[in-house]
């Protein structure tokens, strides 16, 4: 049974998964990816329908609930709260599909969905539908997942089509999971447990209605969430793992601080006073950019809550949220790089969690939304020179 209703529902049954999570995360590094079970478990506390139109029977929160909400998730377990974010951010396509395509995806309260925007397909327009062929890295979460989408490039009679703009038509194709096929290819330093291997298409048939451009196309759904930036959402995503890690980091530092002495020393970590200046420097950093997300966050949904139909949020306030966004990723690894150096020896091992912490870290910096590349576009965008803006 399916009793997550609301934001306070859905945060206590996150917060009572907490520790399972945080147990768990040797295990999901073992494997590589979310263990079904955990899966199914955080699918019954929500953690995979905060962006789903209540339409059909999603939570529809609030764009700061979904940082929180993910937040929550990564301060037990980054891996997690990053399969949290990507099922989230993808269903915010059932807001951009024909209501009919989007109520069959979406009518069950344990759907989870996947699957990578960037266009590495190709999608052949055939009737009234396209025939794909593909194969996407990154695809987070896949295996639980019961529908998958991948970004592709829109091709007629052999040539590329474009838009208006001259720029080349991008669409996500959704398609059931069975008609993927999944590659082990997820051997990396981070973020081991979100079985972000590759999934490839070879010459399917996708409806046009089960298709999708956050770039082109006007949602159906006209609350808040969907007029605001979706390249903006999941910056927010990713730099909500980001949050949460770091917050964990913080919290296992303390922790061993406690205890742990240095060779030849009789103080713990915690009684010497360059800890101390190093630790309380550590969290103002956290505080700050934390704050400042949240500042621009609140902004920009104030914002999307405002604008009419037809209108979209200006470019100048999307790029204020992925600066932000951006400075808090950056930051957060930052402060886990730190950590792990004052936590010494005992920081190696396994065991700690600071270093799990400190290599998960700094596998989302790699993420293109909050990649050092996304300083350049806003910098551009801050000192008024011709920027393509579609992707922020």
């Amino acid at each position: 049974m399916f009793d997550i209703e609301s934001y306070d529902s859905m945060m206590a049954a996150l917060g009572a998964l907490a520790p399972e999570l945080a147990e768990r995360a040797a295990e999901m590094e073992e494997v590589r990816r979310l263990p079904a079970d955990l899966a199914e478990k955080m699918a019954r506390a929500g953690a995979f329908r905060m962006m789903t139109p209540k339409t059909y029977g999603g939570l529809e929160l609030s764009a700061r609930e979904f940082v929180e909400g993910v937040e929550r998730i990564a301060r037990a377990n980054a891996s997690a709260g990053w399969c949290s974010m990507i099922a989230c951010t993808t269903s915010m396509n059932a807001a951009y599909m024909a209501p009919d395509m989007a109520a069959e995806i979406y009518a069950s309260p344990m759907t989870i969905t996947g699957g990578v925007f960037a266009p590495m397909g190709r999608a052949e327009v055939e009737g009234d539908g396209y025939r794909v062929t593909g194969r996407w890295q990154w695809g987070s979460g896949s295996a639980n997942c019961s529908w998958l989408a991948g970004g592709c490039m829109v091709f007629e009679n052999g040539e590329m089509k474009r838009l208006p703009s001259g720029a080349p038509d991008q669409r996500m194709m959704v398609f059931p999971a069975s008609d993927a096929t999944l590659h082990d290819t997820w051997h990396v330093m981070g973020l081991k447990g979100t079985g972000s291997g590759d999934l490839s298409v070879d010459g399917i048939f996708v409806p046009k209605a089960r298709s999708v451009s956050l770039v082109t196309d006007t949602p159906h759904e006209t609350g808040p969430l969907y007029t605001f930036p979706p390249f903006g959402l999941l910056s927010l995503g990713v730099s909500a793992v980001a949050m949460g890690n770091a917050r964990a980091s913080l919290d296992a530092f303390k922790e061993l601080a406690a205890g742990k002495k240095s060779q030849g020393s009789k103080k713990t970590l915690a009684e010497r006073q360059t800890i101390q200046a190093a630790f309380a420097e550590a969290e103002a950093k956290w505080r700050a950019a934390r704050a400042y997300m949240m500042a621009e966050l609140d902004e920009t949904w104030s914002v999307a809550r405002d604008v009419k139909p037809g209108e979209g949020i200006p470019v100048e306030r999307r790029a204020a949220l992925r600066m932000a966004c951006t400075h808090m990723t950056r930051t957060g690894a930052d402060i886990c790089r730190a950590l792990y150096d004052l936590g010494g020896g005992a920081a190696l091992f396994e065991a700690s969690d600071l270093q799990r912490r400190f290599r998960d870290s700094h596998a989302m910096t790699q993420h293109i939304v909050t990649a050092p590349a996304t300083w350049e576009l806003t910098g551009r965008l801050l000192l008024d020179l011709p920027t393509e803006a579609g992707m922020v």
